[in-house]
């Protein structure tokens, strides 16, 4: 049967199923005149039954055959006719085609189960014939078309694929497996403006796609633009470029086997000074360049040597500036090299050598992947990413060039959500030794790669699985704290700088997880820095100020510390200075110990004459502030003989002014305002006068519900 045919099968028996439905809705429905309209609906189409019975019949005894028992269906036509009657007879035919249908839609499903293992087990010509069994029982299947598009697509046979993508789309305009099989099998055929619209369509279906589709859509403009290359490249070639002649005589020479290997490392260096644009590179990838030169047994064993000679070394160099040369800014190239079977365990061994300079060429070309997106993608996609974090952070106790351009690597990397996932795999057993290890050998390595690779662990830390595991490591914190004081030994000038600034950021971020290991090493962290606030560093002072914020609110030993130390007196001396940041962590630290002591309370009033810092601070636009003043205002309030001091003051304007919702603040800091208003009444009945004067009383009555 034709493919016309059986689509005009399939859209006969759904346009049939519909009209009984509908029929049977009807005949049922409680209004009159839907009744009635189903009921002269349901005439017509009796009628054209009988007419058609008697054609067939007609056309049975034109041909000498007689029916001698009349047709069930005509028996009784006036029963047929009632209404009632008819409905009950469609009603049992509905109910009959549903049964069957359920039974094929079962078998269906049967098959299909089949011809997905056959899938996953890579028998593709299984799969279709399993398909195409389900959907002999189910024609309307639109899983099974794009199952079986999937398999055809396998196969290479395009053609079919996009036939039985087409079909999904006519059960299901928007089914966006079929549009996302159909894309593929474009692509395929190099008809990439089909496929892009494959791919636009699933957005607008399910704009959730947005990433699959761009990948996809990334894909298809990569080849697109390596088909147009290798065309501008086989046109100069055969215009007789000179430069693209001589890399294909070149990787002529050089595919002769056996050879000495200077006389391949000369040839490589010829190769990679022919190299000067993007025709040159395609030429080497469409002429199997990448294949001849790692596939040679000669330049293989040379490459892969541990100990290596003065030759194997300067093939190394040469290979790896060739590599360089045909993937500076060419993405097909960079792919084609990182999916070479040997590559992915040569530059790891490459980058462990012993040589210096083949190191540095080494980490030269990955820095070439890591300048873009698409390279970094290849990298993370095609290598062992915990592995490469092992190998990289090692480069911290080398004191040349080395140590900087592994940790810019580093740093290029982090900033990919997949390599952070990939790194949380061996974390605990390979990377937090290591990184404990170097924390405790400050002078003994390369200080600034030190602080940046602390600060990639940092940013590490902002996936909350790698957080988690660095917050449990009870050595971690311990080497933390090692390389605090040996920055900051007896309070003397600080040494090593930018990694005790780094330090005290991880520190921050493994301080937002809460754990007991942490609140062992509180109190020490509190007293560490108070110590740092004499710091002549502003960027320390304030790092040790945020850190502060974070441990004294979750551990009462640690705050009880810091009081001991005079945190009280620091932290207004903060406040007044301005700075916004250690300001706002500063306040925070104070409401932390006003809430908790009645002695820091005492503190504040006594220096912060006349809570002018905080009546400042009160009408800061920021709620965070703004509510940690009014709460800590409230707090000092508490302390008799306070509230009689502020009769001076415009303290009653202010507060009336933020609790009123006048100055637009949140609801938090109007309720701490508010609390501070009424502690502030009740203490002295002046300033209740002052707010009667200031027409306040409603917002006073409103206000003492939040004093206890």
């Amino acid at each position: 049967m034709s493919n016309q045919q059986e689509e005009q099968d399939l859209q006969r028996f759904l346009q049939d199923v519909d009209e009984v439905t509908n029929l049977i809705q009807g005949l049922s429905s409680t209004d009159p005149a839907v009744q009635e309209k189903a009921i002269t609906e349901t005439e017509k189409r009796l009628s054209a039954i009988k007419l058609q019975d008697e054609k067939e019949q007609k056309c049975r005894m034109d041909r000498t055959v007689i029916n001698t028992q009349p047709s069930p269906g005509l028996q009784n036509q006036e029963e047929m006719i009632n209404p009632e009657s008819f409905m009950a007879a469609m009603e049992k035919d509905a109910e009959e085609r549903a049964r069957r249908r359920k039974e094929n839609e079962a078998l269906a499903n049967e098959l299909r189960e089949k011809g997905n293992d056959a899938f996953s087990k890579g028998d593709y010509e299984e799969a279709i014939r399993r398909y195409t069994e389900g959907l002999n029982q189910q024609k309307d299947a639109q899983v099974l078309y794009t199952n079986r598009a999937q398999a055809y697509i396998k196969l290479q046979k395009y053609e079919k694929a996009l036939s039985d993508c087409d079909w999904a789309l006519r059960c299901d305009e928007k089914c966006i497996k079929a549009l996302f099989h159909m894309g593929k099998a474009y692509l395929a055929q190099r008809q990439y403006s089909k496929a892009r619209e494959c791919y636009l369509k699933i957005l607008e279906i399910n704009p959730q796609k947005d990433k699959l589709c761009r990948d996809c859509i990334k894909e298809i403009d990569l080849k697109e633009k390596r088909q147009h290359e290798e065309e501008k490249a086989m046109e100069e070639f055969e215009s007789g470029k000179p430069t693209a002649l001589s890399v294909a005589k070149l990787l002529q020479k050089l595919s002769r086997p056996d050879e000495n290997i200077l006389y391949y490392a000369g040839g490589i260096r010829l190769l990679t000074d022919t190299i000067q644009d993007g025709t040159e590179q395609v030429i080497f990838r469409t002429n199997n360049g990448f294949s001849i030169i790692n596939d040679n047994e000669v330049i293989r064993r040379a490459f892969q040597s541990k100990a290596k000679l003065p030759a194997e070394v300067e093939l190394s160099l040469s290979i790896l500036l060739l590599w360089q040369a045909v993937c500076r800014g060419n993405e097909e190239n960079q792919r084609l090299l990182l999916t070479h079977p040997d590559v992915n365990v040569q530059l790891p061994a490459l980058l462990l050598s012993e040589m210096p300079a083949v190191q540095e060429q080494c980490m030269a070309l990955l820095t070439l992947y890591a300048e873009t997106e698409a390279g970094r993608g290849l990298v993370l996609r095609h290598l062992d990413t915990t592995k490469w974090l092992q190998i990289l952070m090692s480069f911290v106790k080398v004191f040349d060039g080395r140590a900087t351009c592994a940790m810019n690597l580093l740093t290029s990397l982090i900033a990919e959500e997949k390599f952070k996932i990939q790194c949380r795999i061996k974390l605990s057993t390979g990377v937090l030794p290591l990184f404990s290890e170097l924390l405790t050998s400050v002078r003994r390595v390369n200080e600034p790669a030190l602080a940046q690779c602390i600060a990639v662990l940092g940013d590490l830390c902002s996936d909350m699985v790698i957080r988690l595991q660095m917050v449990e490591s009870q050595e971690c914190w311990q080497a933390c704290l090692s390389l605090v004081d040996e920055c900051w030994k007896e309070n003397k000038v600080t040494r090593y700088p930018e990694s005790l600034y780094a330090v005290l950021g991880l520190m921050m971020n493994l301080s937002l997880e809460h754990s007991l290991i942490m609140q062992e090493h509180a109190e020490e962290m509190a007293g560490k820095c108070m110590s740092l606030f004499s710091s002549k560093d502003g960027r320390i002072v304030t790092r040790a100020v945020q850190l502060l914020s974070l441990i004294l609110p979750t551990n009462l030993s640690a705050l009880e510390e810091a009081m001991k130390q005079g945190v009280v007196k620091k932290m207004i001396q903060f406040l007044k200075a301005g700075e916004e940041t250690t300001s706002a962590c500063a306040l925070k630290i104070l409401a932390c110990c006003v809430k908790s002591s009645r002695q820091a309370q005492e503190q504040m009033v006594k220096f912060d004459k006349k809570c002018h810092t905080l009546l400042k601070l009160l009408r800061s636009p920021k709620e965070a502030v703004a509510g940690n003043a009014a709460f800590c205002l409230g707090k000092c309030l508490e302390v008799p003989g306070t509230a009689t001091d502020l009769l001076d003051t415009d303290i009653v304007r202010i507060l009336l002014k933020v609790t009123g919702g006048e100055a637009h603040q949140a609801p938090s800091v109007q309720e701490n305002a508010a609390i501070a208003l009424g502690k502030l009444c009740t203490a002295d009945a002046r300033h209740t006068s002052r707010l009667r004067e200031l027409n306040g009383m409603a917002v006073l009555s409103k206000a003492m519900k939040y004093v206890q």
